[in-house]
Formats: C-alpha cells, structure tokens, sequence
C-alpha cells in the first residue's frame, strides 16, 4: 500500500490511496480531476474509486467531473450533500479497494456528514496504516466547528485518537505553519513542538496519531497548559474555548 499526496488548490490536498500489488488506486478527496489523473498516470495505477471526507466545495468539487471521467468508478462519502455519490457509507462501514481494507469513521463537526478513512493492507510495499482525516484533523491542529460543537469535536478527535499509535495522518489542507504558531502560543514549554518545526522543511515526511497526541493542542485538553489558557473545565467547555482562541489568534 501506498500514498500520493497530490497538492490541489491553495492549500488542498487530494491522495491517491495505491494498492500497488494490483496497480490501482483510490482518489481521497479528487477537487482537481485533471491533476490527480496525471497522477495517477505518473505512478502507473488505475483509479477505480473516489473518497470524499464531507461535502464542502474544495473537497468534493471534482466529483462531477470525476464521476464523467471515472464513471464505473463508485464514489463514497457520508451524504446526499456529496455530489455525485453512488455509495453511501456511515460510521464503522467497511469495503476494500483491491487488497487495502477501508473502515470509515463519522466524525461530525466540521461538517455532520465527516467521513475519516482508516485504511490497512498486509500485502504490496510495507505500511503502517493511515487515515484520511479531511478537515477534523490538521497537522497540530483541527478544523472549525461549522456544522458542529465542541463535544463533538472532542468526541471526534478521541475516536481519532483510538487507532494504532503509528497510523499516518494524511489530513486536507497544508495548516502545518499557523498550527505549529498556535500551538507555541497556548502551550510555549511543549518539546514536542520542536521536532514538529524541524519537520516543516518537509511535508513528505508525514505525521501519526501518536505524534498529535504529543503536539496537537486540540488532543491535548487535559494538559496543563491548555487548560490553563482555556480556563479549564469540562473538555467540551475547554475544547469551545480553545477553538475561539484559534480562530482570533493572530500570531
């Protein structure tokens, strides 16, 4: 099994989730049909699928047009806000993409209908597992609570937080840079936060759940010093509070 990031947008990613053993792929997430095409056709798969984390434009933009491009090829998502969805999937579902095992985890907040996809295979080229997080989880960070409360996102981020240690995160857009800043913010003596900022040179280098538990403040509630820079209480409250402060800060 392997991953291709494929850069969409501004600050967008789409993947190629690749069961090189058969030579074909899933798209996660495919807003540029043409750019993940050459991808594919630079890594010599075949894609026979789509994924869609939730509806929002940047996400599943490309689904009309992949679905013209790919149209045997089904497209997975969480609702019928989805464009284009042929199967629609909810939490704990399963299906597989060749030899790669796919297990879908509603995770609703930032959208209700957040689909995270936890991937696995024991043939092809060795890999520990990932998830595809789409706007829950950043890269220290995680997305705003458009759809969603501060319960919920804290429910989402512990289920998250629930798969094996080494699981990859392969998350929707490139926030590494104002996450780290954040997070230097609410929680400055973290040392953790050090070996994040040395990896931001480069992005190839993926993160695991077991590194957010580490540096990502919106992980870390019961620490400290975020709950001092909260105020404390309840990890809803504390989650709540925490986002405000993201969504203000400056730094």
């Amino acid at each position: 099994m392997k991953v291709v990031p494929v850069p969409v947008r501004d600050d967008n990613y789409a993947y190629l989730l690749v069961d090189d053993t058969a030579n074909i792929a899933a798209a996660v997430d495919p807003y540029d049909v043409p750019k993940v095409r050459a991808a594919a056709d630079k890594a010599g798969v075949n894609i026979v699928a789509a994924l869609t984390t939730h509806h929002h434009f940047d996400h599943s933009g490309g689904n009309k047009a992949f679905a013209a491009d790919f149209p045997d090829a089904p497209i997975y998502g969480g609702s019928d806000k989805i464009p284009a969805l042929t199967k629609l999937v909810k939490d704990k579902d399963e299906f597989t993409i060749g030899n790669i095992r796919v297990k879908c985890l509603a995770t609703p907040c930032h959208t209700q209908d957040s689909i995270c996809y936890y991937v696995t295979s024991s043939s092809g080229a060795p890999h520990p597992g990932g998830v595809f997080t789409g706007d829950t989880l950043f890269i220290a960070g995680c997305g705003r609570f458009f759809e969603g409360t501060g319960a919920e996102m804290h429910a989402a981020l512990t289920y998250l937080g629930t798969l094996p240690p080494e699981t990859v995160v392969y998350d929707g857009h490139e926030y590494t840079k104002g996450n780290l800043a954040f997070a230097r913010h609410v929680d400055p003596a973290n040392p953790a936060l050090d070996r994040l900022e040395a990896r931001l040179a480069d992005r190839s280098e993926r993160t695991t759940i077991a590194d957010e538990k580490e540096w990502n403040p919106f992980m870390r509630l019961d620490s400290a010093p975020i709950l001092k820079a909260t105020g404390g209480g309840e990890p809803s409250a504390v989650m709540d509070a925490l986002r405000e402060l993201k969504n203000n800060f400056r730094g």
